[in-house]
């Protein structure tokens, strides 16, 4: 194998399979990222989940308690000394605590009186301060809320019969001093674990009560407590979130819940091992993949190398024919003996170029033919002009441009036409220095000259111009009786504007339609032209605007009248018919940019008759004045009618917002307009069109309604609620409730508690 061959296989082989590597390392963290990622989501949805199954089951019992210490039989006991003698109480006590019985996990509850001192529970009726639990029991007293929970740690307990307490103070209203009786039911921890034990997938699922004690498990678990002290900091400054750690040598994924319920934290941990168990998987397959695709890019490399290293291995083999050499020949490198015969070729090849000088005269024409054909970049000009001689130094240069106007009526025919322009050329390059102009040549129908000056006077380098092309002319007119025209382009100072220069002096030519023949005309003289004509463009194009601003504002008297002038004006400057399609787009245009900016569709909007391919369809005037009409200004003016009424409705409805959200503040219409960023003025016709009544009306009547509501609801003094809705005195607040509500504040109140 060669040494050139070696290295672009090699090259190859490298080319396709770094993308691959890479793009398979990526594709594998990637997939292991996402897999970690929805293990985590998919934890913190079970998380919420369990949430929400275990607090319905506290919300269901808090609830049920709560009714039972509402109940008649209970609010009676509070006064009341019981003794076992009193069987009926007792026994009605019994059935309210029997009922809380019938809800799920209940193991044990308890209603104590402490003012009587004595407690009634599930198995028992006994003085509560003979009860082995009286210090505890006494102890919740003292707590600071009315309803709490807390669990009961207790290692001689069987697991599944640990529980959870609820401590319901009686009465349940907030306590200035120590409660008379307390509710406590207690629920077994198996009730709460059958809750989440359905619902874990992946990994460990446990919850820590507000003392960051393990609720469900049996106190075993070693990992588990080794991350508990995280997940209690980390709790207390973020209600929620996912971190990893370190229990037991193993890298663990935590997610965890805090509930604003009762402060309780739900807990996911994953072990990383089982996380990325999949995508071990995946990168397995990732890199066989990736080992095959580096078989096949091997091959490729190899097969897609031995072809491209054929031409070097040809050429190789060809230069060693050159010199005679054999295929035994010993290389270190195939380019290097390429390169010496390159080198030799070379010393030949300007042996050969001193043979083509005689040829410059056509490669000079080509030049310059590339040169007005835009093909030839300042660089090339500068490396070739020194070879063939053209000038490097002038201030103006200009394109001469000349035509034969016609062989009617002379001794030539059309098939002369040719001869003559080289006729006409050679005449040229003789009558002008070599100095002062770059080689003539013909172009097409065309005899075409580059002149070169160094004046730097505008109307002097016009008048030379000039006399050059009156001094060919007349030679042409007195040696061959020919009629000429020539077109002299805008003076330019870059060699690259050349093309450009042409095409303006063939420009100028196209004026002998007008201007007759045998004429010498100045591309300036055309733009003089066309700027007096400009005039009626830019009249057209006030018109234009006119029109577009009327359908803006939604007034078709004003858009009808401003189409019939435009119209009038196309009329009265007596504008062919066959200019009127290029005039009318731009109108076209702009309706159509109108909509678009109304966020509107043109097709939508206004349908197929309205496309530009209908338009250009249309022959009389007639029938443009009618398409324009009816097919395009009326479907806009009515677009942008329904696109105002869309506005001003939604406008009005944030109005109305504004008034049902700030009526207790000092909230004025200049108010309004200054948050909506819109005029006063402009505001107030809009919620007059859309409501149909005055801003500061039915501000007034959402107050009263809300006065109305306060009358009913509550004892507040009429001058409080005066106060409240931003009234200055209460007499401007009864009169405008008298006016709106047909009485006043007190008769209103007086007639409701009535009615």
């Amino acid at each position: 194998m060669s040494t050139y061959w070696r290295r672009l296989l090699f090259f190859g082989f490298l080319l396709g399979a770094i993308p691959v590597f890479l793009i398979g390392l990526l594709s594998y963290y990637i997939a292991a990222g996402d897999i970690e990622a929805k293990v985590e989501e998919g934890n913190r949805q079970i998380l919420h989940q369990t949430q929400m199954r275990v607090e319905q089951v506290l919300k269901t019992l808090e609830l049920s308690a709560i009714q039972y210490v509402n109940s008649a039989v209970v609010t009676a006991s509070v006064h009341q000394e019981l003794t076992p003698k009193q069987f009926d109480t007792v026994r009605d006590l019994s059935k309210g605590l029997y009922h809380l019985q019938t809800l799920t996990g209940i193991s044990e509850a308890y209603l104590i009186n402490l003012e009587k001192d004595w407690l009634l529970s599930y198995r028992l009726f006994t003085k509560l301060s003979t009860h082995s639990e009286k210090e505890k029991l006494l102890s919740y007293a003292d707590a600071p809320t009315s309803l709490f929970w807390e669990t009961l740690q207790d290692d001689s307990t069987e697991p599944d019969r640990r529980t959870i307490r609820m401590v319901l103070k009686i009465p349940t209203v907030p306590l200035t001093g120590s409660p008379r009786e307390m509710l406590i039911v207690d629920l077994l921890n198996s009730e709460v674990k059958q809750l989440i034990a359905n619902r874990e997938k992946l990994g460990v699922h446990y919850i820590l009560d507000k003392n960051g004690d393990n609720i469900l498990s049996e106190s075993g678990s070693d990992q588990l407590e080794a991350i508990q002290s995280a997940i209690i900091e980390r709790a207390g400054q973020e209600q929620e979130g996912s971190f990893r750690t370190t229990a037991g040598g193993k890298d663990m994924s935590v997610t965890y819940l805090v509930s604003p319920y009762n402060d309780w934290t739900y807990v996911s941990v994953v072990s990383r091992d089982d996380i990325t168990f999949e995508s071990r998987k995946i990168a397995v397959i990732t890199w066989i993949v990736c080992l095959l695709i580096f078989v096949l890019i091997w091959v490729v490399a190899f097969f897609g190398s031995r072809r491209m290293y054929s031409p070097v291995r040809r050429l190789l083999e060809y230069s060693k024919r050159m010199e005679g050499s054999g295929l035994g020949t010993v290389l270190k490198d195939e380019f290097t003996f390429i390169e010496e015969r390159l080198r030799r070729l070379s010393v030949r090849g300007k042996e050969l170029q001193d043979q083509v000088k005689g040829q410059y005269a056509q490669l000079k024409e080509f030049f310059l033919m590339k040169l007005l054909s835009g093909q030839v970049s300042e660089q090339d000009f500068v490396e070739r002009s020194q070879v063939y001689g053209f000038p490097v130094h002038w201030h103006r240069l200009a394109v001469l441009t000349l035509q034969i106007d016609t062989l009617q009526d002379t001794r030539y025919r059309e098939h002369d036409r040719e001869l003559l322009l080289f006729a006409v050329n050679n005449m040229v390059g003789e009558l002008l220095p070599p100095a002062s102009r770059f080689n003539p040549i013909v172009l097409e129908q065309s005899q075409v000259t580059i002149m070169v000056s160094n004046t730097t006077d505008e109307i002097r380098l016009k008048e030379e111009l000039h006399r050059a092309a009156e001094e060919i002319k007349s030679k042409v007119s007195e040696f061959l009786q020919l009629k000429v025209s020539i077109g002299i382009s805008h003076p330019y100072e870059k060699i690259t504007g050349s093309m450009k220069a042409y095409r303006e002096s063939l420009q100028a030519l196209k004026c002998r339609l007008s201007l007759g023949d045998d004429i010498i005309i100045h591309f300036q003289d055309i733009i003089a032209q066309q700027d007096v004509n400009a005039a009626t463009f830019n009249q057209m194009k006030l018109h234009e605007d006119q029109l577009v601003e009327s359908l803006k504002t939604g007034e078709p008297v004003r858009v009808k009248m401003g189409f019939e002038q435009y119209i009038a004006l196309i009329v009265s400057k007596e504008i062919s018919f066959a200019d009127y399609s290029p005039l009318m787009v731009q109108l076209i245009a702009k309706v159509y940019q109108l909509v678009q900016e109304q966020g509107g569709s043109i097709p939508k909007v206004l349908g197929p008759k309205a496309s530009l391919e209908s338009f250009m369809k249309l022959t009389t005037l007639h029938e443009i004045t009618v398409w324009f009409e009816q097919d395009l200004l009326g479907p806009v003016a009515r677009y942008l009618n329904e696109q105002s009424e869309t506005q001003y409705h939604d406008i009005a409805n944030r109005m109305v917002k504004l008034i049902h959200e700030k009526y207790a503040e000092d909230f004025s219409l200049e108010a309004c307009a200054a948050q909506l960023n819109f005029h006063p003025v402009y505001l107030s016709r809009v919620f007059k069109k859309e409501t149909g009544v005055n801003f500061s009306d039915y501000l007034a009547e959402h107050r009263m309604s809300i006065a109305k509501q306060w009358l009913e609801k509550t004892n507040d003094k009429i001058a409080d609620i005066a106060d409240r809705l931003r009234y200055t005195n209460t007499s401007a607040f009864i009169r405008t409730f008298r006016r709106i509500v047909g009485m006043t504040p007190g008769q209103y109140r007086e007639q409701f508690r009535r009615g």
